[in-house]
């Protein structure tokens, strides 16, 4: 037997499945749905030495609870690719032999399991977002992603209930400003659209549909400059560079719809939820604070040079 060809699962390759750099995008949720809630004030008080730590201790709680959920759900996709991955992307960690399906299984199970449980130390409403967000994770893993019209609105249920989680430290709150899941909902509706063609290439429709959702994305922003402690100047600067970084290879996709290109504009958008993000807190707290948040984006698109995003 040629010891050569031996595939031995390994840490490294478990580390792969779970995407490093699109965990921290979802940090980005946790933070915008944070400033959302007005906690950054008590975070802006903090600064300043005068915040009890009981006003900030549910923010790293649910950090770690997306870390879970979120990397739960993405090494979950790769378990129920695998006989796939194996024909279409046999580099990817299990085709490969760099992880096992059982162990991967064990470690999905054991993340989203932290997740939840990660939540529950904030609230029982934040426990019970995060299980529906494990759930629709667990769904667009199995079944969901399979159909090109409610695939890519349930990837955007599973980002819009992680901005939720970050709402969820004033409960009260969540059921107040619910709308505002909407817009990420749609923008990674928008990035799983045009991502049906990465590995065949794709169709010039399908990048219009994603563009046409951007474009909701981009005036649903805007419009949130009616809400009265939304602050639209402090936020245009980073909408801004979030339609200067997407737009162009979107476009570009769509008028030639080859892998190379989808897989580009796939992967400057999932990063680019980080910009997203930066929106909403600069409009919610100050620029600073979507300064601070937009700092997630050069670790990620670090990360993103070591691990595989799409």
């Amino acid at each position: 037997m040629n010891t050569a060809s031996l595939k031995i699962p390994s840490l490294w390759g478990y580390l792969q499945l779970m995407r490093p750099a699109n965990i921290v995008t979802a940090w980005a949720d946790i933070l915008a749905g944070f400033a959302a809630s007005g906690s950054v004030v008590a975070l802006n008080s903090a600064i300043a030495g005068q915040a009890t730590l009981a006003t900030l201790e549910p923010l790293p709680w649910l950090l770690l609870a997306t870390t879970g959920l979120y990397g739960g759900g993405i090494v979950f996709n790769d378990v129920f690719d695998a006989q796939l991955d194996a024909k279409e992307r046999p580099e990817r960690p299990i085709p490969s032999g760099r992880a096992s399906p059982q162990g991967a299984t064990l470690l999905g199970s054991l993340l989203l399991l932290v997740g939840v449980l990660a939540a529950a130390q904030v609230s029982l409403f934040s426990a019970l977002i995060a299980a529906i967000v494990a759930s629709a994770a667990l769904f667009y893993d199995a079944w969901g992603k399979h159909n090109p019209l409610s695939g890519p609105l349930n990837m955007g249920l599973c980002r819009g209930g992680n901005l939720l989680l970050g709402l969820s430290a004033v409960p009260t709150l969540v059921v107040e400003r619910w709308f505002l899941a909407l817009i990420p909902i749609f923008y990674i509706a928008a990035v799983t659209t045009i991502s049906q063609g990465e590995v065949h290439g794709g169709k010039s429709r399908t990048g219009v549909l994603a563009l046409l959702m951007l474009g909701i994305v981009l005036g649903s922003i805007s419009a949130l400059g009616i809400l009265p402690d939304y602050s639209l100047i402090d936020a245009l600067p980073f909408l801004a560079l979030l339609a200067g970084r997407v737009l162009p290879p979107f476009i570009q996709s769509t008028r030639n719809p080859n892998p190379e290109l989808i897989q580009t504009a796939v992967k400057t958008g999932i990063i680019s939820l980080i910009l997203l993000n930066a929106i909403a807190a600069a409009g919610f707290a100050g620029w600073f604070y979507g300064l601070l948040v937009l700092l997630l984006l050069p670790i990620s698109i670090g990360l993103a040079r070591l691990f595989a995003v799409t």
